[in-house]
């Protein structure tokens, strides 16, 4: 007898990786996304998105995190959408005398191999995406595909992103700079109301 059950399918969204591919491609007008409505656009009949992990990290600028926040509350209403944080790292960078101290974000790549690798180990999803072109996530991908070779696993590069590393060691890729019809029909309400007292707006820089 047939299976009827549908395969499930997780989506690891690196969120700096995204962010950053939007930016650079001059998208912050799809910054405001319904992340879980956006990845069930590339679903197909006889599948079922069974949960988006959200990996980024807290920006240390104040409006960022403003901005950042609302943005996460507003996705967290779908009960598809988990984050999994990471952090940022203060470096110490001197050029022409001055001592610079940036900030890097640390662990993404880490968080998104540990999920991918406990879910097919825990046989919690069939396919998995990535959305990701960071080529430090080939030993997961290698790993996950010799814990089950059957597991499907497919890379969706961010605009302005694509690795050749990535690509010869997947399943298949999307490019979703090719998508933005699928962007544009997945934005966010404007306002979002949480309750009597509290509404969520699109941050004015993003619309």
């Amino acid at each position: 007898m047939p299976n009827k059950n549908p395969f499930r399918v997780n989506v690891y969204v690196d969120g700096f990786n995204f962010y950053y591919g939007l930016k650079q491609k001059g998208w912050k007008k799809y910054y405001w996304l319904d992340i879980v409505k956006f990845f069930e656009c590339f679903i197909k009949d006889g599948q079922v998105l069974n949960k988006v992990y959200y990996c980024t990290a807290v920006p240390t600028n104040n409006a960022q995190k403003n901005r950042q926040s609302a943005f996460f509350k507003a996705n967290k209403l779908n009960p598809k959408f988990e984050l999994i944080y990471g952090k940022f790292l203060e470096k110490r960078v001197k050029y022409g005398g001055v001592e610079y101290k940036p900030f890097e974000e640390k662990q993404t790549d880490v968080n998104i191999a540990i999920s991918l690798i406990r879910n097919i180990h825990n046989r919690s999803c069939d396919t998995s995406i990535i959305v990701s072109a960071d080529s430090d996530l080939v030993p997961a991908i290698k790993l996950a595909k010799e814990m089950n070779p059957q597991h499907k696993i497919f890379f969706h590069f961010p605009p302005e992103r694509h690795s050749v590393n990535l690509t010869s060691n997947c399943d298949a890729v999307i490019h979703l700079h090719r998508y933005e019809s699928v962007f544009k029909k997945c934005l966010l309400e404007t306002e979002i109301k949480l309750n009597d007292k509290i509404t969520l707006s699109c941050p004015q820089t993003w619309r």
